[in-house]
C-alpha cells in the first residue's frame, strides 16, 4: 500500500503519541508499504511553529524523513490544479492540498480528520 501521512499523523508518529491508533501504526511500520510525507506537512509545521503552536526541529525535516524511511512528496503543479477542482468540504488549505495529492497520486491518506471522509480519497485510521 502507498500511504500519505496527514501532518498530525506524522507528528503523533514521531512523538509516539497514543492518539495515533494501532491500525495506523501497523501500516506505517509494515515493510510492504511505502510511506510518503508531503512538503505540505513541512509548510504546515513551519506555520504552526511560527504561531507558537508547536515545537518541531524543522531544519531536521529531511533527516527525520530519512531516519523513518519516509519518502518526501513534493508539491507539483498537477496537485495544485487538482486542488482547484475539489469541493469546499474542508476549509483547511493544508488538508485540502493533502487530499489533492492523495487523489492525484493514488495514495491512501492516513488521517483522523473526519472531514477528509467527504472527499473521494481512500482513508485509513482506526481500521484496515
Amino acid at each position: 500500500m502507498r500511504l500519505l501521512l496527514d501532518t498530525h499523523a506524522l507528528i503523533w508518529w514521531l512523538t509516539d503519541d497514543p492518539a495515533l491508533p494501532q491500525a495506523a501504526r501497523d501500516v506505517i511500520t509494515s515493510p510492504d508499504n511505502d510511506v510518503y510525507v508531503s512538503h505540505v506537512s513541512a509548510w504546515e509545521i513551519a506555520v504552526k511553529r511560527q504561531l507558537g503552536k508547536i515545537e518541531f526541529p524543522l531544519e531536521a525535516f529531511e533527516d527525520i524523513l530519512a531516519t523513518n524511511q519516509f519518502e518526501p512528496l513534493p508539491i507539483r503543479l498537477e496537485h495544485i490544479l487538482a486542488l482547484g477542482n475539489l469541493p469546499m468540504h474542508h476549509r483547511d488549505p493544508f488538508d485540502r492540498l493533502l487530499v489533492a495529492q492523495a487523489g492525484k497520486d493514488r495514495l491512501t491518506l492516513v488521517s483522523g480528520d473526519r472531514q477528509m471522509a467527504a472527499y473521494r480519497v481512500r482513508l485509513l485510521w482506526n481500521e484496515m
